[in-house]
């Protein structure tokens, strides 16, 4: 039976919950599972070191969870990918990433920017082995190698709201995984999946939480890369807890809801903020959603610490408006002269709209301008 992304947010990873008695998904906390049978354990375990998924109960916490893999294929569903795999973060979710494209001698990684302010530090570092060439969407073929693992791109981009075409990109691509960050538009916005993307990433922190109260990762895939995934997750530690998947899980069931209210409110925001005066640039995406990202002619730290009912914080996907200044926060790891190149500029401030009321929120922003 085929249903809509909003019944299938509130059903996923809970389909069985009727047969097992329950109403509300269980929490497991363990860390360890006992076992009478020594010898079939072993067995298991060496199956899961060949990359496959586990049979039968559970053997240990960092090998798997089932709560955390109730949230796994709830949002692998609401992807249109068959698996996903959950970290502890969403730089966790990029580094296994990359570390599988290096797992597989392929290191060279062909990147677009914008990017948020960390994963573009991860790539330009090289922390983790890899090279990168960066490259605007039209010139990703050009800058293909035949080492190159991934190409990897946000859309829309954080902070500029920046949008790819992610079909002409994953023909760009050709062999080459394409890998492309969610997080801004989520599941109800876009489906990279439908569009040739290999790999989609999220910062479950965000939008999928909802609440500013869990942090985690995931990547929504094919068979093979989950188990390059899972064997990476394995060997590096870098596990989600249990209650954050309860949390993610939970919050996916009001994901398409929060996601199209605060879209709606950000519309209204972006248009008044265009005929405001003091406002020199509105970027807003074609697709619509949450962010909102404009340019002032004052002083953008005076505007940061003007607001009162908006939240001045680093993150963003809160029911609760989040308003910051990437050049001084999230993209303040990135080089001066590369945030410039890549449009975000020193007057830029990213704004995640939350579920308060338009009015109110305007009013805030009004009086904020004024001080800036």
């Amino acid at each position: 039976m085929t249903s809509s992304l909003r019944t299938r947010a509130v059903h996923a990873g809970r389909d069985d919950l009727t047969d097992l008695g329950v109403h509300a998904a269980p929490l497991d906390l363990s860390t360890t599972y006992p076992s009478r049978d020594s010898a079939a354990e072993a067995a298991r375990i060496d199956d899961f070191a060949a990359g496959a998924e586990l049979d039968g109960p559970p053997i240990y916490g960092r090998v798997s969870n089932p709560t955390v893999e109730r949230f796994e294929r709830a949002l692998a569903e609401l992807e249109g990918f068959d698996h996903g795999v959950a970290f502890a973060s969403g730089m966790a979710a990029v580094s296994a990433c990359l570390l599988s494209a290096v797992a597989q001698g392929k290191r060279h990684v062909v990147a677009v920017r914008p990017l948020y302010g960390c994963s573009d530090h991860l790539l330009e570092s090289g922390l983790l082995g890899t090279e990168v060439t960066w490259a605007a969407p039209d010139a990703v073929a050009a800058a293909l190698r035949p080492d190159t693992g991934l190409v990897f791109v946000e859309t829309p981009a954080n902070p500029t709201l920046a949008e790819v075409d992610i079909a002409e990109l994953a023909a760009a691509c050709g062999d080459v995984p394409l890998a492309v960050d969610n997080t801004f538009a989520t599941p109800v916005l876009q489906r990279p999946g439908r569009h040739g993307a290999r790999m989609v990433l999220h910062s479950a922190t965000k939008f999928l939480g909802g609440h500013g109260d869990v942090m985690g990762g995931i990547v929504a895939c094919d068979a093979e890369e989950a188990a390059r995934l899972r064997q990476i997750r394995f060997a590096t530690g870098g596990v989600l807890h249990p209650l954050a998947g309860y949390l993610l899980l939970r919050g996916l069931s009001t994901l398409p809801l929060r996601v199209n209210a605060a879209s709606a409110t950000a519309s209204v925001l972006a248009a008044r903020l265009a005929d405001h005066p003091a406002v020199t640039a509105v970027h807003y995406p074609k697709l619509g959603g949450p962010l909102v990202a404009f340019e002032i002619d004052g002083d953008p730290h005076a505007l940061i610490g003007a607001v009162r009912l908006i939240t001045p914080a680093v993150s963003l996907g809160s029911v609760d408006t989040l308003i910051q200044h990437p050049g001084s926060i999230s993209h303040r790891i990135v080089d001066e002269g590369d945030r410039h190149d890549a449009g975000v500029s020193d007057q830029l401030i990213r704004m995640s709209v939350g579920l308060e009321d338009v009015e109110d929120l305007w009013a805030d922003l009004e009086q904020a301008l004024k001080a800036s």
